[in-house]
């Protein structure tokens, strides 16, 4: 990242900004070899970091759910 954050210290939120934004950089595909190489790797890491808190969040779930696993998914009969 341009500006010096550690990236540990993003949100859920700030983390896939970035990492849109990192994505669309890489498709333009203009970006010299080494420089595509550090967007890559800070992805990656962004990645994890994204995994990771939604991994939580899971736990907290469950919790919050007495352990139940719910199905989330949209009813098609409610036409959500």
């Amino acid at each position: 990242m341009s500006e010096n954050i550690n990236i540990k210290d993003l949100t859920f939120e700030e983390a896939m900004d970035r990492l849109e934004k990192i994505v669309a950089d890489l498709e333009k595909g203009d970006a010299p070899l080494d420089s595509s190489l550090a967007l890559f790797e800070e992805g990656v890491a962004l990645t994890k970091l994204c995994s990771e808190k939604l991994d939580a969040a899971t736990q907290k779930v469950k919790i919050l759910t007495g352990g139940k696993e719910e199905d989330f998914t949209p009813s098609e009969k409610t036409g959500e």
